[in-house]
């Protein structure tokens, strides 16, 4: 499709044949994996010659971090072990951590900083030249390969995507996915566990949030459907999840195992919706939730990621799908907690999935896969099903042709100016201006003006890459030089609260910046309900005496229904650096502000609603 209108044309008449569907329906299976005659000979050849073990690694996906690593290294060794020994299928491609613990099979979700592109593309290469069968590589690249990878393209979260205006919301998603695929494609990276087609309509998600395009389910499943177009573009296959549908839950799945409740006729009126679109539109990959869904699978303590009625019946029977699917990472506490690795893995794979990601121990999940077959338990029939769908897979990205990437290439490929002004585009249109009850957007305050800058957070630490104020106060700093930078938290005493208080009412203009994550692990989603009034008694006073004041919320942006007395506030949906800057272009009037809420402030605004501002033609002045 080449138009947002047909798309939205197409998915209206989708949404209405799938709600006024009645029974279950068993569907034709769609292969999206189209090969010419090469190719399946390819496949049915290589199935041929592989022996048992080449066979059960291909359903195991291990992971390394994107650091360099020396030939003579007991990470390296481990790394080549996977491949030589336990045959393994691909590799999941992280970022960096520091410090390197001295064995890397399974970095997990603690402390990362940014991998390097070519660390990352040497490292697929070395690791290509090992393998008897072509390796399929994958990566969370949610808002682009710069989320990982430094100097590559990052991308705003999916809901603020989801907040820029119709018109430009689908061009821009289907080129974010485009130059994802073309950057992850030149590192030697296939497949991109995105898009999340999760709808987010519960405030309380403290997983998802921000991740999914919105809560609406028709104008997501709009969305997930150009990033499929974009990603195919670039020649990379996307994933659609967390099926069947993560953004109902109020628990974590890094730490817990959630469970949604609702019946069959709301998951296919709401949750099912942008995934049995994103499949209509040909995804290559699905990927299973760790999620309890009794109403599919009345079987106690059985996530998606293990349960053939969802796996099975509703994902391969009912809704045709033909392509790969991945479980979400098995390292997860939802899962790591219930089972070992090696009867997690076995689960996993009778449950339905082709493809067991970042399991704690890959070596214990190998072998548990191979003792199943021993006992009986999974059939040589359901392996080689898998192992099929894997091949084709691996054919679909040309990897029978080629599996070497040109080094070379990466920095032709890899960043530059062209992708970044396509991001930068991207968080510019984002930005959501939901109050303004004293139209003081954009500041129309002095240069020489006395600004007073409140950086709240919800904790200080765990911020990882991103550095809360790290852009916003220099670029606040080049519009208005005076300007005195204060930084509160959960851990600020309640006396220097007051002494912030007292000392607001000296300035000429306050910003205020309010950072609360719904980030993994964490569970947290609130701001502390100290630095809520210190927001409340600042704004009520900033009223009272006509000093400008705008808040900027970063990150989850629910939060802002928490405070309605603010004057002025603007919604990012991020955190990162990009989003700081657009943020104060948007406050100094240098960009037009026309982005809408892709979601509902529960008593506050709804969804859809959003201010516009043109951009000033002139700078701040002394």
């Amino acid at each position: 499709m080449d138009s947002s209108s047909s798309l939205s044309s197409c998915l209206r008449g989708f949404v209405l044949a799938a709600v006024l569907a009645t029974g279950v329906v068993a569907a034709t299976p769609r292969d999206p994996f189209v090969l010419d005659q090469a190719a399946e000979r390819w496949v049915t050849e290589t199935r041929k010659k592989l022996t048992l073990d080449e066979k059960i690694g291909q359903l195991i996906v291990p992971t390394f971090e994107s650091n360099y690593l020396s030939s003579d290294s007991d990470t390296f060794e481990s790394l080549a072990r996977l491949v030589r020994e336990y045959h393994v299928s691909g590799f999941h491609v992280f970022g960096a951590s520091q410090p390197a613990p001295p064995v890397l099979l399974n970095p997990g979700y603690g402390t990362v900083i940014l991998g390097q592109p070519l660390s990352a593309a040497f490292l697929v290469n070395r690791l290509q030249a090992l393998s008897a069968v072509p390796l399929l590589n994958t990566a969370d690249f949610e808002t682009g390969a710069g989320f990982r990878l430094s100097g590559a393209t990052a991308f705003p979260r999916q809901m603020a995507m989801g907040a820029i205006a119709r018109g430009d919301d689908v061009r821009l998603v289907r080129e974010e996915a485009r130059i994802t695929a073309v950057e992850s494609r030149a590192m030697g990276i296939h497949v991109n566990f995105a898009p999340v087609a999760d709808v987010n309509n519960n405030p309380r998600n403290p997983v998802i949030n921000t991740r999914s395009y919105g809560e609406d389910p028709a104008r997501v499943a709009a969305l997930v459907g150009a990033y499929l177009q974009g990603a195919r573009d670039g020649g990379m296959i996307a994933t659609l999840k967390h099926f069947p549908g993560h953004g109902d839950t109020d628990v974590d799945s890094h730490i817990g195992l959630p469970v949604v409740t609702f019946d069959r006729a709301r998951l296919d009126r709401l949750e099912l919706v942008p995934f049995k679109f994103g499949m209509e539109q040909g995804a290559g990959a699905v990927m299973a939730a760790h999620i309890e869904l009794p109403a599919l699978d009345p079987t106690p303590s059985t996530p998606a990621t293990f349960s053939a009625p969802v796996l099975r019946r509703l994902l391969r029977d009912e809704l045709g799908f033909g392509g790969l699917v991945y479980t979400d990472s098995m390292s997860m506490d939802a899962v790591a907690k219930m089972l070992p690795p090696g009867e997690g893995a076995v689960r996993a794979v009778l449950g339905g999935a082709d493809l067991v990601l970042h399991s704690p121990d890959p070596i214990a999940a190998f072998k548990g896969v191979k003792a199943a077959m021993a006992a009986g338990r999974i059939s040589e029939a359901r392996l080689d099903e898998s192992v099929e769908r894997v091949l084709r897979a691996k054919a679909s990205v040309g990897l029978h042709v080629r599996r070497a990437i040109d080094l070379d290439a990466v920095p032709e490929n890899v960043g530059g100016r062209a992708h970044q002004a396509v991001a930068e585009e991207a968080f510019t249109r984002s930005i959501t201006l939901v109050k303004d009850e004293r139209h003081q957007v954009p500041l129309a305050i002095p240069r020489d003006t006395a600004v007073l800058y409140l950086s709240v957070l919800d904790y200080p630490s765990g911020w990882q890459i991103a550095a809360p104020g790290r852009t916003f106060i220099p670029e606040l700093k080049k519009r208005w030089p005076q300007v005195t930078a204060i930084e509160v938290s959960d851990h600020t005493p309640l006396a220097e609260l007051a002494l912030v208080r007292s000392a607001a009412s000296r300035y000429g203009a306050i910003v205020v910046s309010v950072y609360v994550r719904a980030s993994s692990g964490s569970g947290r989603l609130d701001l502390a309900e100290p630095l809520v009034r210190l927001l409340r008694d600042v704004g009520r006073a900033a009223s009272q005496a006509g000093t400008p004041m705008v808040t900027t919320f970063f990150g989850n942006p629910y939060v802002a229904a928490a405070i309605p007395d603010l004057p002025a506030v603007l919604l990012t949906y991020d955190f990162y650096d990009m989003a700081e800057a657009s943020a104060v272009r948007a406050i100094a009037g240098e960009a037009a502000i026309s982005g809408k809420l892709p979601i509902a402030l529960p008593g506050y605004f709804p969804i859809g609603h959003g201010l516009d501002r043109v951009a000033r033609t002139t700078s701040p002045q002394p």
